[in-house]
């Protein structure tokens, strides 16, 4: 038991975690700066002191067992909650988190996110006269899509997710606040064939047609797909945005948020359709890990951010405004 307490070290998980994200051992030893054989043996030492074979021997790439997978998968989590614990400790002492990470849904208005970003780098601690900096935490953004932005969040990759269903199973310590809905609209370019079809527009007439798809971000949560056809040609791009360049530039046909299709149906280089099924309108929520005593728990920079979220102004103006001042 000792052997094993000894052997699942910080050190052995992240080599783990390298290896399986490389897809090998010699990639791995270069991102961790050692030698092949000597990855090759700490690998070997692990797997005497578990008892266990961790990667598939007869395979050329760095083939997780069974056993394998699990130690990652558990690993990770460790991880995950020792940074956690390292967080929450440099919180206490400092008020401030070193680093805020946060998931903004793809369909949400960039404009205002870096108006927020931007009020939030100009904060002043009252606590601290004469002060001339702003907070003492790094802000790390990053763009996610449906079940993307959930994952995000419940894997620990960030502190704060905005624009997530409600759908998606809770794990328990994540707090769910609504932040709107956003319809969608379907979109073709004015000379795309369905343009000047008659009437809403059934399945059978759509499956003949390109759909443009947004991915899912989700790497480990199963990935959602939305109203896309068996047998539909699809063309699938990474955000929104490139999606309605898609759009207007007659690659394809689709639904897409109306505050971002607005200006282009109005300037008439996009058209709206209607179809025979339901109208899509998207429900959305902003995320956060819930901490003991509340969101007096939490770390000063989160705090600022919640604060901002519960205006209906900012909820608007994240789902509806892609361009403009903050109303």
């Amino acid at each position: 038991m000792a052997d094993r307490n000894n052997a699942l070290t910080p050190d052995a998980l992240v080599m783990m975690d390298t290896i399986a994200r490389t897809g090998s051992f010699a990639a791995a030893a270069r991102e961790l700066g050692k030698v092949p054989s000597a990855l090759t043996y700490s690998v070997r030492q692990l797997e005497e002191a578990l008892d266990v074979l961790l990667f598939d021997r007869s395979s050329r790439q760095a083939q997780l067992t069974a056993a394998g997978t699990e130690l990652l998968h558990e690993g990770r989590r460790l991880l995950q909650e020792m940074d956690a614990v390292a967080n929450r400790v440099r919180r206490v002492a400092s008020g401030w988190e070193t680093q805020l990470a946060i998931s903004i849904e793809d369909i949400l208005s960039v404009p205002t996110v870096f108006e927020l970003v931007q009020a939030f780098c100009e904060v002043r601690d009252v606590r601290d006269e004469g002060a001339s900096a702003g907070p003492a935490t790094r802000v790390r953004l990053r763009t996610d899509v449906l079940t993307g932005t959930w994952e995000a969040l419940v894997t620990g990759q960030v502190d704060l997710a905005i624009g997530v269903s409600a759908l998606h199973t809770n794990p328990g310590g994540i707090e769910l606040r609504p932040l709107g809905e956003v319809p969608f609209v379907y979109c073709v370019a004015p000379h795309h064939p369905l343009a000047a079809v008659s009437g809403p527009l059934s399945d059978a007439q759509l499956v003949h047609h390109r759909a443009v798809a947004v991915a899912d971000t989700a790497q480990r949560l199963a990935p959602m797909t939305l109203n896309l056809l068996p047998g539909q040609d699809v063309l699938t791009v990474p955000n929104m945005r490139m999606k309605l360049e898609a759009l207007l530039r007659c690659l394809g046909c689709g639904f897409i948020p109306e505050p971002l299709a607005r200006p282009h149906l109005e300037a008439g280089t996009l058209v709206q359709k209607e179809t025979a099924r339901a109208a899509t309108v998207a429900s959305m929520h902003y995320a956060w890990r819930a901490e003991r005593g509340g969101t007096l728990g939490l770390g000063r920079a989160l705090q600022w951010w919640l604060a901002q979220l519960e205006s209906p102004a900012t909820q608007r103006a994240l789902l509806q405004r892609h361009a403009g001042p903050l109303c």
